[in-house]
């Protein structure tokens, strides 16, 4: 013992750097298997965004594509005023809709129906859209709606009932239906869009801080999840439904799926 305390007395310079050395070691590799703790901006270290900022909108669905991991920018493709009359800005394609059911008896699914010319998905991305689509209407536009107090509870719950294990961008596109089917069908409540447009997910199992986030994201920003009308979902691996099938398919986004009706 005498013999390893003259070392450590002989030695100290030399194991207190050797000591240092390994600790900044040790600190490295945990920053490179956690991604790091900061990231590098403009030749400057900056802070990741904190857990109340939009995340950012990447896709885990096959079928849907995502932008860059960067922020998610405040649309202004939906910011239009409120007019007494409502104006028929959904495209009106020219195909037909699927059949029912084929002749096995399954619900055949629809797909989108592509435009002339290929979307560009960057376009999508730079005015705000969380996901980007093949089949976009430029046209698209919703007035402002503001909610009650009343409202944006019961809708923040509904969101989660709906499609809580989507997380930001899965309620966000639960909260645009909604948005939707007010600004088009003139519904003036959630509760009046949950009864007529026959939603049945839960609403008395809370909420979450993203669902809180795109409900203020999709209302109160005036964002939109895709470029497009979206007034119906449901979940195949749920339930078969011809008549969804039969409208105008827009996006899946992890196995639900979205969809406009066909005109106005």
């Amino acid at each position: 013992m005498n013999k390893l305390s003259e070392f450590f007395k002989n030695h100290k310079k030399v194991v207190m750097i050797s000591a240092t050395v390994l600790a900044l070691a040790v600190i490295g590799t945990v920053v490179m298997l956690t991604g790091g703790l900061w990231k590098a901006g403009d030749g400057e270290a900056t802070a990741l965004p904190a857990s109340n900022i939009y995340p950012t909108a990447r896709a885990t669905a096959d079928s849907v594509n995502t932008p860059p991991a960067t922020s998610v920018p405040k649309t202004t493709a939906a910011a239009a005023t409120k007019t007494t009359e409502k104006e028929n800005t959904t495209t009106k394609p020219s195909t037909t809709a699927p059949s029912s059911t084929a002749p096995d008896g399954t619900v055949p699914f629809a797909t989108a129906i592509a435009p002339d010319t290929p979307a560009d998905y960057q376009a999508q991305w730079d005015a705000g859209y969380l996901v980007a689509i093949d089949n976009p209407d430029y046209t698209y536009s919703c007035y402002h709606i503001s909610l009650t107090d009343e409202d944006r509870d019961l809708l923040e719950r509904l969101c989660y009932g709906e499609f809580g294990s989507g997380g930001f961008i899965g309620a966000a596109m639960i909260a645009q239906c909604v948005r939707d089917a007010m600004c088009f069908d003139g519904y003036s409540t959630v509760e009046d869009v949950i009864k007529y447009c026959r939603y049945d997910g839960s609403t008395t199992s809370g909420t979450s801080d993203e669902c809180v986030q795109a409900v203020r994201y999709i209302f109160d920003d005036d964002g939109s999840a895709v470029q497009h009308r979206m007034l119906y979902m449901y979940n195949p691996y749920m339930v078969k439904s011809a008549f969804h099938e039969s409208q105008n398919f827009i996006l899946s986004y992890q196995g639900v799926r979205f969809f406009d009706r066909f005109g106005y």
